[in-house]
């Protein structure tokens, strides 16, 4: 029996391939911002997984400088800070106690590794403490973070030299620790964050956002991007790193309602709008951002998407445009990580100088832990 349809065969065979294909591509554009879906082997699980075991299979280190290390340096910090977080994320128990478990020692025989809060990097640490608590609620944890809090914010009386310029920021409100280098907003901003995170007091997240603005309207420049300092015209890689994942975690923190947050917003969106231009088609940044001759360094390009997965899923970036450079960081970025979960092509630790060459000229590390953290940090935002 001849169908009634069949004279339209043509057209109802040209209507579904147009179908098909229209649904192809509606599927391929929205893999290209899909942050949920990565292919084996560069999952967020397991490459978090491998750098968090890494990491809690190697002893305290103070890369490129003594070891054994006098103090806990700020890179492990940042790691371990990560490692918190996507031991959270992923519900993973026997991680979160590992991770306290390399924190208990202090407790006891090794006490002097907790670095004194004398300065940014080392005032940072007081972040993992707080983390810890965040997770565990034993109040020992607590103690101890919210001193390295308090201390940024009190000008010591005994053993520490206090500069003229110290006393100033102290006096005006900010930590006495200010000095206006753009990796030290976050080292300031992070500890303040958790505090406010493990316990609800508003002074330590007013005191954030304080400090954030300070060097909002210090460093970031009109394209969006932020100087190393106001006498050190380059926009360094990992400094502008630091910056980045200093405003998210802020953003993640401040009330909808809060004074400071539409500008720290601002800034943020201004510098995820300059990144986008920067972006490689291997999905990293440059050392330094906006020269193309530069060398794809690994650590910035983590922290950079670390606040653009943030932004995308937190809403306040559009994720057609911005997820596509998110998704692209984690793939680029996890071809620089090896088997064994060491990191390639990090920057070693910088001081500021007034001297483009010399950023280009910094040594390339291999398994440094300014790199371990920023896959940390990535992996437990892409699982959150």
């Amino acid at each position: 029996m001849t169908s009634k349809y069949a004279p339209y065969k043509l057209q109802i065979i040209l209507l579904a391939c147009i179908g098909f294909f229209l649904l192809s591509a509606s599927a391929q554009n929205k893999s290209s911002y899909d942050l949920k879906h990565f292919p084996k082997g560069k999952t967020p699980k397991e490459i978090g997984s491998l750098v968090a075991q890494h990491f809690i299979a190697t002893p305290h280190t103070n890369f490129g400088y003594s070891f054994p290390p006098k103090w806990i340096s700020y890179p492990e910090t940042c790691t371990w800070y990560g490692a918190l977080n996507f031991a959270k994320a992923t519900k993973d128990n026997t991680l979160a106690l590992q991770l306290t478990d390399r924190f208990d020692p202090f407790f006891k025989k090794d006490s002097t590794m907790m670095p004194p809060a004398i300065h940014v990097d080392y005032t940072v640490f007081g972040a993992v403490p707080l983390g810890m608590y965040l997770q565990t609620k034993d109040q020992k944890y607590l103690s101890i973070g919210l001193k390295y809090a308090e201390k940024s914010f009190t000008l010591p009386t005994t053993g520490v030299n206090i500069n003229a310029q110290a006393k100033k920021y102290h006096d005006a409100g900010y930590s006495w620790q200010t000095r206006l280098w753009v990796d030290d907003m976050f080292m300031i901003t992070v500890v303040q964050t958790q505090a406010y995170r493990a316990t609800g007091n508003k002074k330590y997240i007013d005191q954030a956002a304080k400090e954030a603005v300070l060097y909002l309207d210090s460093l970031q420049k009109p394209n969006g991007l932020f100087y190393h300092a106001p006498d050190v015209p380059f926009f360094w890689g990992r400094g502008n790193g630091w910056f980045a994942v200093g405003m998210t975690e802020l953003l993640l923190c401040l009330p909808a309602s809060h004074s400071d947050r539409p500008r720290i917003l601002d800034g943020y969106l201004k510098m995820m709008t300059s990144l986008l231009q920067y972006q490689t088609k291997e999905g990293m940044w440059n050392q330094i951002i906006d020269d193309a001759n530069s060398w794809a360094e690994m650590s910035s390009s983590g922290m950079f998407g670390f606040a653009l997965i943030t932004g995308v899923k937190q809403g306040w970036l559009d994720k057609k445009t911005y997820g596509v450079a998110a998704r692209n960081s984690w793939l680029g970025m996890v071809n620089y990580i090896n088997e064994n979960g060491d990191t390639r092509e990090v920057c070693e630790g910088t001081n500021k100088k007034n001297d483009r060459q010399y950023y280009n000229d910094r040594k390339r590390n291999i398994g440094d832990m300014h790199g371990q953290a920023v896959v940390l940090w990535c992996a437990a935002a892409l699982l959150n």
